[in-house]
């Protein structure tokens, strides 16, 4: 019988991708998300999980739950006897994160402190979780290898994420049997080949790739570069894109490492290779054939102006490396955004 993965956030951008792969690889997921990045779907169940049923002519178990809703939770974990959790669900945007600081502590902590205790009270032990390079804060070296330090975080979204790495470092220790593995994300960018799931934001895109795109597909007029004056080599900013696929497929690696009583672990998820924001609208021109307008704005709280990563522990340890290179990445994207050109609400499959 296949191993049961709670997945949380599992309708959203990554969370969807990462549901594909578990179920190519012999996992079955759960789904649970509460719809606050996700598009709503026939029957009450986010489109991305509906187009992958369709995709891989299979079905998957979707509940519409809030980590904030305890009892909820409880429910689902009698249910089911999970193997592992794969925790994806929160809120995640830096700048948003700026203006709301109490909103990011509230949902992102809460929510996690809930699921963990649900699961020590079920004896579900194994947990990969869904952090970010956000954690390192403005980089002190480069590349970021995992040995970093971290906490110096430049917004509320990375201290989230922060918190919750210590969160299950100090849980491990205190509970030999319980083994995690902390997925330090850089910039997830995008989408399954089939063109049938992607990103998706709701309301103005927070990430650069999604907002590119939807310019490109004439869907908003121009992009805001924000902040020209970096010490880089154009002036903007520079981050490590990774392929969503890459990365979703890194949460299979670390599904495996669990399987060996590995206690805590932590390792990047990125390429090694950085990446400008004028270059990155570049390569999207190269792959939309479009000329995509952009004017420089101020930069923006939180920011820092390089951040990529030395990925090379999740290549020796997990036997992870990703395969995907940009001008794949962005053929991808364009793929996505112009098969779908307003996202999921057009409903294409």
């Amino acid at each position: 019988m296949a191993e049961k993965v709670l997945v949380t956030g599992g309708g959203g951008y990554i969370g969807s991708h990462c549901v594909v792969e578990l179920i190519e690889a012999g996992y079955q997921p759960i789904v649970v998300d509460n719809f606050s990045n996700a598009v709503r779907g026939e029957g009450n169940v986010p489109e991305s999980i509906r187009r992958i049923e369709k995709l891989l002519k299979t079905s998957i178990e979707f509940h519409e739950l809030d980590l904030l809703d305890r009892p909820g939770l409880e429910k689902l974990f009698k249910k089911h006897s999970f193997s592992a959790v794969i925790h994806f669900a929160g809120l995640k945007a830096v700048g948003e994160s700026v203006e709301k600081p109490l909103l990011y502590y509230k949902v992102n902590l809460t929510a996690f402190m809930n699921l963990l205790e649900v699961m020590q009270a079920h004896r579900v032990r194994n947990l990969v979780f869904s952090s970010s390079a956000t954690v390192y804060g403005d980089p002190q070296r480069l590349p970021i290898d995992e040995q970093h330090p971290v906490g110096g975080c430049t917004n509320p979204y990375g201290k989230t994420k922060y918190f919750i790495e210590e969160m299950v470092k100090d849980h491990c220790k205190a509970e030999k049997d319980w083994n995690a593995v902390l997925l330090r994300y850089f910039n997830p960018i995008g989408a399954h080949c089939s063109g049938q799931i992607g990103e998706d934001p709701q309301g103005i895109p927070n990430n650069l790739l999604p907002y590119v795109a939807q310019v490109a597909v004439g869907r908003r007029e121009c992009l805001s570069v924000y902040g020209n004056d970096y010490d880089t080599i154009d002036g903007t900013g520079v981050r490590d894109y990774i392929h969503v696929v890459d990365l979703a497929k890194g949460h299979i690696a670390a599904l495996k490492k669990l399987k060996e009583d590995c206690g805590c672990k932590v390792y990047n998820l990125g390429t090694g290779k950085g990446y400008s924001v004028l270059e990155m609208v570049k390569a999207m021109e190269k792959a939309s054939g479009k000329e995509i307008p952009y004017k420089i704005a101020p930069r923006r709280g939180g920011d820092v102006a390089s951040c990529y990563a030395d990925p090379r522990l999740a290549e020796k340890e997990l036997g992870w490396k990703a395969q995907f290179d940009l001008e794949r990445m962005c053929e991808d994207l364009w793929r996505w955004q112009s098969m779908n050109p307003t996202g999921f609400s057009n409903g294409t499959c």
